[in-house]
């Protein structure tokens, strides 16, 4: 299987990546794409659409100002909703995205970080996130990007997250 990388610079490419988000059952509001390609354009966001034999397999964005607050207040860029669709999952497509981050990053800085949730559909990720160094920050988990305090009650969600940092 060849895995190619594109960064995502078109109204086409947009369209590719929200058509296969559609056909795997992943829902993003219009609004999300629009953003995410003018967020491209000015320079804050890179958006990875990968592909393996011209197939969409995953996309993921690196956001260089985080809306976590601990990473916003060190300058540390996020590596961002990673998601590699099922079929291409245990092909390197996750590390290749990942390496490829890790070294756009590492031009400029010294540490990349990244958040994953709790429950076991993040198994997958938490594992890999942790074979390539990735250490949990040292703040504990958040619910929407605010920490949770012993003895609060949270959803387990999507938004309740442990972040984690890597030494570039």
């Amino acid at each position: 299987m060849k895995i190619t990388l594109t960064l995502l610079t078109s109204e086409e490419l947009k369209q590719q990546w929200k058509q296969a988000f559609t056909e795997h059952d992943i829902f993003r509001p219009d609004e999300y794409y629009d953003k995410c390609l003018a967020e491209n354009a000015a320079g804050v966001r890179e958006t990875i659409i990968a592909y393996a034999d011209d197939q969409v397999a995953g996309v993921c964005h690196l956001k260089y100002e985080s809306d976590y607050p601990p990473f916003q207040e060190q300058g540390i860029p996020e590596v961002n909703d990673l998601n590699v669709f099922p079929v291409f999952q245990r092909q390197g497509i996750g590390n290749r995205i990942l390496e490829e981050f890790e070294s756009i990053v590492s031009r400029k800085g010294k540490r990349i970080g990244i958040g994953v949730g709790l429950f076991k559909d993040y198994g997958k990720a938490q594992r890999i996130y942790c074979r390539r160094g990735y250490i949990p920050d040292g703040n504990g988990i958040v619910y929407k990007n605010q920490p949770v305090v012993p003895g609060e009650m949270v959803r387990v969600d999507d938004d309740l997250n442990l972040f984690f940092i890597k030494e570039l």
